[in-house]
């Protein structure tokens, strides 16, 4: 058991959209992530996705309507919800869901 620094994981990530797993509790994974731009629309049909901002402007867009996150603020993707983040500027933030991958590319973009 070794504690993490965040923000140490975070400058180590170079990949945006890439997920670092950084701990896993009681069958969740904590992942860090960097992003700009925008992914691609996906959803998960079997898990929620919670997106806790550490840096920047994000924004999940959902097919109804946009959640605006900014810097120390989080929001709960329901499973099966088809969403897309988008952000202008380089944003950091954490991701926390089921430890199984509910679809094989996630939304990274299309590359």
């Amino acid at each position: 058991m070794d504690k993490v620094n965040i923000r140490k994981e975070l400058k180590s990530i170079t990949e945006h959209w890439s997920q670092k797993i950084i701990g896993e509790a009681n069958g969740q994974l904590f992942k860090l992530a960097k992003g700009i731009g925008e992914t691609r629309w996906h959803k998960h049909d079997d898990q929620d996705e919670l997106f806790i901002l550490y840096k920047g402007h994000l924004t999940i867009q959902l097919r109804d309507k946009n959640i605006e996150l900014f810097e120390d603020e989080m929001f709960v993707i329901p499973k099966g919800v088809e969403h897309c983040p988008k952000a202008l500027e380089e944003v950091e933030f954490l991701i926390v869901g089921l430890n199984i991958t509910s679809n094989e590319a996630g939304g990274k973009p299309n590359l």
